[in-house]
């Protein structure tokens, strides 16, 4: 049997792909920096723990080595992707994690001949960010010729946890980006618009969306724009709006205040929304000659998502062996999405 080791196994989502794990049948060691958090944790779902810093290069190595594959799941990942990747490629281990970072698929994407090399796969994005929206826009994108723009809309009604929100957070200073010619710009105009999701309408503006890389990547389009619903209301608007200013400050000290806002602050979503919640996606595609297509995807709550498909992303790796650095439409098809439980995707809506 293939073995796997968790990392972040005890923070809020790492502990739903636990338990999800467990439920599959799996039993991943179970990985983390802090001894208090991680041994409780595998006291009640797996008796195999290794409390392990990212820290320390060679130890880290050490603790990989032997693993067929490692699923990162401590963010914010531009801090903690590029010291576990790379121990990965030394030691030939698969790789894959849930970040929604830019910053940090382009970084990886950069590994693609070394992981091919090496022949292990390196996929960022397995969980909400950015199965669903990377297998929709790889689906649309074969339904006209030639397109050379695509649209995202995305809604995620549940509330971040405290791992989602501290990575926003260190976010705040790269601004509203969209992919133009290929490239990665600032967007220089606000676009605020309405979509029409399976569910409803909602008006939506620009969001910065991992789907700026992974989706340039799985269709080739040299023009995206991703969109997310304007909130009604933010809770705690302006301690939220002190706190994001403090985000963008790098001292230590700021950096304290934020985390310990965010632990006093955030939860995530409780069972009765992961179990109740539906997402609910667009994607529309536009060539020169004027042509477009649509469709849209419902799936359930995006962190129950996560952990659900996260899993299914490790049993595919171990059944297919896909090599290099790829996005999950890529490495399984975009049928991939159609796979996990309470999925739909619509061609048309009424």
């Amino acid at each position: 049997m293939k073995s796997w080791m968790l990392y972040g196994a005890y923070g809020y989502t790492g502990k739903l792909i636990a338990q999800e794990a467990k439920d599959r049948g799996h039993s991943p060691v179970l990985a983390g920096r802090s001894a208090e958090n991680l041994i409780p944790l595998a006291e009640e779902l797996n008796p195999d723990y290794i409390v392990m810093d990212l820290k320390n290069e060679n130890n880290l190595k050490e603790n990989i080595e032997g693993f067929d594959l490692v699923f990162h799941s401590a963010g914010p990942f531009k801090f903690t992707s590029t010291p576990m990747v790379k121990a990965c490629l030394k030691t030939g281990t698969n790789y894959v994690d849930i970040t929604g970072e830019i910053s940090v698929f382009e970084q990886n994407f950069r590994y693609d001949s070394q992981a091919v090399e090496k022949e292990i796969v390196i996929i960022s994005g397995v969980g909400f960010d950015v199965i669903p929206t990377d297998c929709l826009a790889k689906y649309v994108s074969n339904k006209i010729e030639n397109p050379i723009s695509l649209d995202i809309g995305i809604t995620a009604m549940s509330n971040p946890s405290p791992g989602t929100l501290k990575t926003m957070l260190t976010h705040f200073d790269i601004g509203q980006l969209v992919r133009r010619k290929g490239n990665l710009i600032s967007l220089e105009k606000d676009d605020i618009r309405k979509i029409r999701f399976s569910d409803k309408e909602r008006t939506v503006r620009p969001v910065t969306w991992g789907d700026l890389s992974t989706a340039y990547r799985s269709t080739g389009i040299p023009n995206i724009t991703t969109y997310f619903p304007m909130p009604k209301r933010l809770p705690n608007l302006l301690e939220f709006i002190g706190v994001s200013k403090l985000a963008m400050m790098n001292d230590e000290n700021s950096k304290k205040k934020v985390n310990k806002w965010v632990e006093e602050n955030i939860y995530g979503p409780d069972e009765f929304k992961r179990q109740t919640y539906r997402c609910y996606i667009w994607a529309s595609v536009k060539n020169d000659e004027g042509l477009e297509a649509q469709s849209w995807l419902e799936t359930m709550e995006s962190y129950r998502f996560t952990a659900v498909a996260g899993v299914r992303c490790v049993e595919k790796i171990f059944e297919l062996g896909p090599k290099g650095a790829l996005t999950p439409a890529l490495a399984f098809g975009d049928d991939f999405i159609l796979e996990i439980p309470e999925t739909k995707r619509l061609d048309s809506i009424t």
